[in-house]
């Protein structure tokens, strides 16, 4: 019997049509502290496959449990929900952003679309501290910059902080 990952009360599902395991494959090779944990092979037929296909890939992703289904075309990703990527510096925000973007013309605000139709948020780890100045006029500049930019540039955002 496999060994079970640390426990973690919530675990995120996605829901994929059949690629599930290429997608994981592809997500944890960007973060680090991410790794398959283990890949569940159905043991019967099922609306999306058939016996032996992977049914379900328990990951890890950026020390964080989730859990990546193959259960068909019948539901798809939306912008409603997002995983977001708290970034060290600009270059993790520009390797992120350029490994994810599969439709460069719907990125806005760091957020971006990947091959797979999963939307991620590519964030500096600052930004939520910039937001939440306590001067109303930081907290605006800082809003107005980022509204203007598809990738978000840290240079820029500390620029609209200091006025």
């Amino acid at each position: 019997m496999t060994a079970l990952p640390p426990r973690q009360k919530i675990i995120p599902c996605l829901w994929f049509d059949k690629q599930a395991e290429e997608a994981v494959s592809f997500y944890v090779s960007l973060l680090p502290d991410s790794r398959i944990d283990a890949v569940i092979r159905s043991p019967g037929d099922y609306p999306s496959g058939k016996a032996g296909d992977v049914l379900l890939v328990e990951f890890t992703l950026g020390g964080n449990r989730y859990t990546a289904l193959n259960g068909g075309p019948h539901f798809s990703f939306t912008e409603a929900i997002s995983l977001q990527i708290d970034c060290e510096d600009q270059a993790e925000v520009d390797r992120l952003t350029e490994a994810l973007s599969a439709v460069p013309e719907a990125e806005q605000c760091g957020w971006v679309k990947d091959r797979y139709g999963l939307s991620w948020q590519i964030v500096p780890y600052a930004m939520n501290r910039y937001l939440a100045d306590p001067d109303p006029a930081v907290r605006r500049r800082v809003f107005e910059a980022m509204m203007h930019m598809k990738r978000l540039n840290i240079a820029e955002l500390e620029r609209a902080v200091r006025g």
